[in-house]
């Protein structure tokens, strides 16, 4: 209870929100972030998901915080929606999600891949986010005489768009943006309702050589995140160790503040 006090006694804005937390969840922030910064997150982002103690424990156990934190701004650059004081930590796509929880068999395919996150819907959405809402799989869009089937379809409340996901088992390739195009083409004539937003799509894959997503992505308009995931839970330290290059980039002085000082 001291530590508790002597923690958020300085936060005016942190104080009235700790109240509104379990104080088993409280303890969970207490003891399982460091900084003010990170707490303050998972404080907000557990009052606006509902966390139980399962579901927040999840998320600080996988760095949910850190993973956040290093994901690309060009990742989002699709998505057009602030970031405020009543609105954070807002939804966003990562550059790397954690599905420990599929329990995949050895070398599995595309479809042991779909079939476990189906499976897992419930944890795969705590994981991407809980304004997510789960339509289909093997969903079909025909065009011309021909049919296609997007892997996964959801509904995003916050952004308010359908979001097709593209499930890949090995490493991102340049061609995968153009099917992906062709499926949301189809989803915005087909699909989109008139007070929606343009469709988004998400290629999930194993792995991605980050030049190559960007100069795949460099001159293209297309509203497609490139994604990857992992089976097995990333290393938080290596997470805390990005998030501090970063940081530390953007703490530098300019030149131009250099010869200001």
């Amino acid at each position: 209870m001291k530590q508790f006090y002597e923690t958020y006694k300085d936060f005016e804005k942190l104080s009235p929100l700790v109240t509104q937390l379990s104080w088993t969840n409280n303890l969970l922030i207490l003891s399982g972030a460091k900084t003010i910064e990170e707490k303050e997150f998972y404080i907000k982002m557990a009052l606006k998901n509902k966390y139980s103690k399962r579901e927040l424990d999840r998320q600080i156990s996988t760095a949910y915080f850190e993973r956040y934190m290093v994901a690309s701004d060009k990742a989002n650059q699709s998505i057009t929606k602030t970031i405020d004081e009543d609105d954070y930590p807002n939804t966003r796509i990562l550059d790397t999600y954690t599905l420990e929880f599929l329990d995949l068999p050895n070398n599995y395919k595309e479809k042991d891949l779909q079939s476990a996150i189906v499976d897992n819907m419930k944890d795969f959405i705590l994981e991407i986010g809980k304004d997510f809402t789960f339509m289909d799989k093997e969903y079909k869009v025909q065009v011309g005489n021909h049919d296609f089937f997007i892997d996964l379809l959801f509904y995003n409340r916050a952004f308010s768009c359908l979001v097709a996901f593209e499930l890949k088992i090995g490493e991102f390739k340049p061609e995968y943006i153009s099917k992906m195009d062709l499926y949301l083409e189809a989803l915005d004539r087909q699909e989109k309702k008139q007070n929606e937003n343009p469709s988004v799509g998400i290629i999930l894959c194993s792995n991605k050589d980050e030049k190559v997503v960007e100069f795949a992505m460099s001159r293209s308009t297309s509203p497609t995140l490139v994604a990857q995931y992992k089976t097995e839970l990333i290393d938080k330290k290596l997470l805390q160790d990005k998030l501090k290059q970063i940081t530390d980039i953007l703490q530098e002085p300019t030149e131009t503040e250099g010869l200001d000082n």
